[in-house]
């Protein structure tokens, strides 16, 4: 028996999800970057620690969790339309989250960022897929936010590889940019689905 013939379509996608954990997880961690602050209790470890569990509930868990219902929603129970795109969206939101975990762990546990210069390229390589995917299937909106994420990745990598204090802050305001654009991609997801506003996303 035809699966679409059990299960309705439907065109509620959790992206407004994943879009506003991300968003929030990137204000707080370019914005510790960019302003280098603010912190009361001015001990760096404590700092450290807050911005973990922020990139591990945040990054990681939203993204995660939109990521799976995404991805159930496209194979056990396939009830979202436009699956090509969308496939493409349950991939990345499912890989970055799992990623934020580690980032948000390591931080937490205050240990070496070193190698993350490696993890830098493969996830800039899934930002360029994400950019070519959306812009192929004509998501410009998407499209803009995964260009985002290839600056964040590139600066990840210098920063990561040469400890330079320049690439990190480069990276804060590359995550600034991209959380301000998130936020308006959950905005614009939300409003259009709840109040049937049309905004361009």
């Amino acid at each position: 028996m035809d699966q679409s013939s059990i299960f309705p379509t439907s065109d509620f996608w959790p992206l407004a999800i994943g879009f506003l954990s991300l968003s929030i997880n990137y204000f707080v961690q370019g914005g510790a970057a960019v302003a280098n602050g603010p912190s009361w209790s001015g001990d760096p470890l404590a700092q450290e620690r807050t911005l973990g569990l922020w990139g591990i509930f945040l990054g990681g868990f939203g993204q995660l969790l939109t990521g799976i219902y995404l991805m159930i929603g496209l194979t056990w129970f396939p009830v979202f339309a436009n699956a090509a795109p969308l496939y493409m969206a349950a991939v990345a939101f499912s890989l970055y989250g799992i990623h934020w975990f580690v980032i948000g762990l390591r931080r937490y546990t205050h240990s070496d960022p070193g190698p993350e210069a490696w993890m830098a390229i493969p996830l800039f390589g899934l930002s360029a897929m994400g950019t070519i995917s959306f812009w192929g299937n004509g998501d410009i909106p998407a499209a803009i936010l995964f260009i985002g994420l290839m600056l964040i990745y590139l600066a990840e990598f210098g920063a990561r590889w040469t400890n330079s204090e320049t690439a990190e802050k480069a990276g804060g305001v590359f995550q600034l940019l991209t959380g301000v654009w998130l936020f308006y991609l959950a905005w614009g997801v939300t409003m259009n689905m709840a109040n049937g506003a049309s905004y361009w996303v």
